[in-house]
């Protein structure tokens, strides 16, 4: 699948939410882009749910970035994939009104919504720009945390997008990011069905290979600070449907190992300061000093 075809088609899934005003799993439900589990069980609780505007939620995520990225009064955070708002207004609580967040998502339907719903509702910190997070309309070690919720595994260019992460934050900065990933290879001609891929499933990375792209991307301190497997009844019904069109002799316990092979993380990792490898050398022109 090209890369321009696999954007196209996630972008269309995901207007779609806001055009037709329902959330992933339905009109009315609240539930992970992959796992069928309600805002409550990924981490949130009842206060956050009646914190945001309405419409912020449309339960498209699969943890809770936001509760584990112990953020401060004045702190800059900015949310990849930002969606309709939901974990940046969250943010934007914790940061208070002299912190600052920044929401960045491709679907013009989502920006429009998440702006709207920041001015209606006095949400002066926040800000939600249009763009791609594999090249990110953010200046360079400009923000102290960055938080993701299941949007990474929609990339095309995974590595890509944690290089502009890395180059996003500030020396000392944080990394925290919930997401979908693979215990073991999914069947070849799901891995190539554009369905699957907007469903979150098929474009999700290898654990292992995941954690590396972090690692090569220059973070440190690369943690799984949570996960979970889930089965058969938890995971998409969408994605387990189309299984079930694309192997219709599967029996139940090879999908029940099918849905096994999807996993929930949530990943922290920093950019350490790195004291001393831009002040050691001379300057030998006015263009290499900073």
């Amino acid at each position: 699948m090209e890369p321009e075809t696999i954007k196209s088609a996630v972008r269309d899934r995901y207007a779609g939410f806001v055009t037709k005003n329902q959330s992933c799993c339905g009109p009315s439900t609240s539930c992970g882009c992959g796992p069928g589990d309600a805002s409550l069980d990924l981490g949130y609780d009842a206060k956050d749910l009646a914190a945001v505007p309405e419409g912020a939620n449309l339960g498209l995520g699969c943890g809770n970035p936001v509760a584990l990225a112990a953020l401060k009064p004045g702190e800059t955070v900015l949310d990849l994939g930002s969606g309709a708002g939901f974990d940046a207004f969250l943010a934007a609580r914790r940061v208070g009104p002299e912190g600052r967040v920044l929401g960045v998502d491709m679907t013009p339907e989502m920006i429009a919504r998440a702006t709207t719903l920041a001015k209606t509702h006095g949400y002066a910190n926040v800000e939600f720009r249009l763009g791609d997070i594999e090249a990110l309309p953010v200046a360079d070690a400009s923000v102290d945390v960055i938080l993701s919720n299941c949007v990474v595994n929609l990339t095309t260019d995974k590595a890509k997008a944690f290089r502009e992460a890395f180059r996003v934050l500030k020396p000392g900065g944080r990394l925290q990011v919930s997401d979908l990933v693979l215990a073991r290879p999914l069947p070849e001609a799901l891995r190539s069905d554009m369905d699957a891929y907007a469903a979150c499933v098929s474009g999700a990375m290898l654990k292992g290979d995941y954690l590396a792209a972090i690692r090569a991307a220059g973070f440190e301190g690369v943690t799984v600070a949570a996960e979970r497997c889930f089965g058969l009844a938890e995971l998409s019904p969408e994605f387990m449907e189309l299984a079930r069109r694309r192997y219709p002799g599967m029996s139940p316990e090879e999908l029940e190992l099918l849905a096994s092979s999807v996993l929930s993380i949530q990943v922290e990792a920093t950019k350490t300061a790195q004291v001393g490898k831009t002040t050691d050398r001379a300057c030998c022109a006015p263009s290499c000093c900073g």
